[in-house]
């Protein structure tokens, strides 16, 4: 997405593939310890098995790294319910750059003697030492899930329906998820799957998780008997079992897909406001008019995470000048993240002036230079190139 882990001019590339062994994990309080190598799909069934769930769940959960994962403070679909990386990694072991062993590999929920050093290291891509070994809390495996599928009239219908959901489903609303007429369309033609509902301007995707299969689909037929009775859904549809479940979500989580496949894709990660979360993609589809394919927009409403792509038949120099630093000020303009989830990596290390102040930019100079002096942890990453 951003080029973080990717060599541009003259790195060495280090695996932790090899590092993939499961070390510990308590079925009292559900904390997992575990090589950085493993792989989060891998380590998914492992506790799973055991009656618990990993508190991260993503499209590249079939070959990503939970060591990589930490260091890019991966979101991901279960962020609404479960929080970031930082609340839900209790330790690390990290190699730093002069080969000293880190070892903050605790299981403590609590533990407030001195500087949380961990925190440095989640989200730090790989730029500050190497993550070896982790320690996460795992939540417990909810045992009925179910998911709904809705089309709304309009954007503020999306943002009323997320309130509602919020009061009426209250904890057991476990993810949010949005996504326009376009991405809908991208996916049949490109992907030849079939919406679910009638055709809307917005979609939204609801998934509860509790413990009792009775009570939460009782509660999520109320919310939507509400919300197609107030006008705020127009169309739904409900799956509680597995396959139709799967089904629902492949929509929203293939539309990456469906967009690579429509041509050269502009990708940005965006945490705005959530009543502006979609002004961007109405502003660009008036500034760009038919210079771009298409202008979308989805993500984690949840969040407050907008996925705003913009197709064109081939890369084009106008077009991206058209579009940065456009998107980069407009988002500055409402106090967003140029980078929601996604990191900063190799291509958006000189735009993070636009979501931190000068101060912070160059204290993270300062830690960089005090922890990486020679500066070899994944070099040109993360930092501009001056504060």
């Amino acid at each position: 997405m951003v080029g973080g882990s990717i060599p541009v001019f003259d790195e060495i590339i280090l695996s932790t593939a090899r590092m993939n062994r499961v070390l510990s994990f308590h079925s009292v309080s559900g904390i997992l310890v575990c090589q950085a190598g493993c792989v989060l799909e891998e380590l998914s069934r492992y506790v799973e098995e055991r009656d618990f769930i990993m508190p991260l769940d993503l499209g590249a959960k079939g070959s990503c790294h939970i060591g990589g994962n930490v260091a890019t403070n991966a979101g991901g679909l279960r962020f609404l319910r479960y929080g970031s990386l930082h609340g839900t990694v209790l330790g690390l072991e990290v190699v730093l750059a002069d080969g000293t062993v880190l070892d903050c590999l605790t299981s403590l929920r609590k533990d407030n003697t001195g500087y949380d050093l961990k925190q440095l290291f989640i989200g730090s891509e790989g730029t500050l030492g190497i993550i070896t070994a982790v320690s996460i809390l795992c939540p417990p495996k909810p045992r009925a899930v179910n998911v709904a599928f809705l089309g709304c009239p309009g954007f503020a219908e999306v943002l009323q329906t997320f309130s509602t959901c919020k009061g009426m489903l209250g904890e057991i609303l476990s993810a949010f998820e949005f996504m326009d007429a376009v991405c809908m369309q991208l996916v049949g033609r490109h992907l030849h799957l079939a919406s679910p509902v009638q055709e809307s301007p917005f979609y939204v995707l609801i998934e509860t998780s509790g413990s009792n299969a009775g009570h939460d689909a009782e509660k999520l037929g109320r919310f939507l008997e509400h919300a197609l009775g107030s006008g705020l859904v127009t169309d739904g549809t409900m799956a509680t079992d597995q396959r139709k479940v799967k089904m629902l979500w492949a929509l929203r989580e293939r539309i990456t897909e469906a967009l690579s496949r429509d041509g050269y894709v502009y990708k940005y990660d965006l945490s705005l406001p959530v009543e502006r979360l979609y002004d961007i993609v109405t502003d660009l589809r008036a500034r760009l008019g038919p210079h771009a394919k298409h202008v979308v927009g989805y993500g984690h409403l949840g969040d407050g995470n907008l996925h705003l792509n913009v197709t064109a038949e081939a890369f084009s120099p106008s077009l991206l000048a058209a579009l940065e630093p456009h998107v980069y000020e407009w988002t500055a303009g409402q106090q967003g993240s140029v980078s929601a989830e996604h990191g900063v990596g190799f291509r958006k290390r000189d735009v993070l002036g636009y979501s931190k102040p000068p101060g912070a930019l160059q204290l993270m100079q300062q830690l960089k230079a005090l922890l990486d002096p020679k500066g070899i942890l994944n070099p040109y990453k993360t930092l501009p190139i001056q504060a």
